[in-house]
């Protein structure tokens, strides 16, 4: 593994976090004060500092001190677009995993009446006793998260 790629992976591990992320946005548009950031994210000013302090030890964002207040911008733009870029990955495997779900309805006929029929409250379905456990397939889909340090 080569330098590039050690740093990659650090960085990848700091925006392996939601609120991270959140930051990262709000930091699109330009600089902006941790108390607005904390605010913004509705979370305590020392949790915005805590998130904050680890991305600026990956180099992620940089502080500026102006009095007392301290502001943060991204060290470099395109951290933006990285993450978009991802996020469109994301969207983009969310719908196949969708559409997968729904041509499964679509070639088992009468299997959305079953579903319908599994999920109404127990006083409406005649047959309440005899229904089979409900199937992946009528599950909400679920995206695994990567642990934080």
């Amino acid at each position: 593994m080569d330098e590039i790629e050690s740093l990659q992976a650090e960085i990848m591990r700091t925006l392996a976090h939601p609120r991270r992320l959140q930051i990262i946005h709000l930091l699109a548009t330009g600089p902006i004060e941790v108390g607005r950031i904390a605010d913004d994210l509705g979370i305590s000013q020392p949790n915005a500092s805590q998130h904050l302090a680890v991305m600026r030890a990956v180099g992620v964002v940089e502080a500026e001190r102006h009095g007392r207040a301290v502001s943060y911008r991204l060290s470099d733009p395109e951290v933006v677009a990285a993450c978009s870029l991802m996020r469109g990955v994301l969207a983009r495997r969310l719908a196949r995993l969708a559409g997968l779900s729904d041509a499964e309805h679509s070639r088992a006929p009468g299997r959305m009446a079953q579903d319908v029929r599994r999920t109404a409250p127990a006083e409406e379905r005649p047959d309440a006793e005899a229904a089979p456990p409900a199937t992946t397939a009528n599950r909400p889909i679920a995206l695994a998260t990567a642990s934080t340090r």
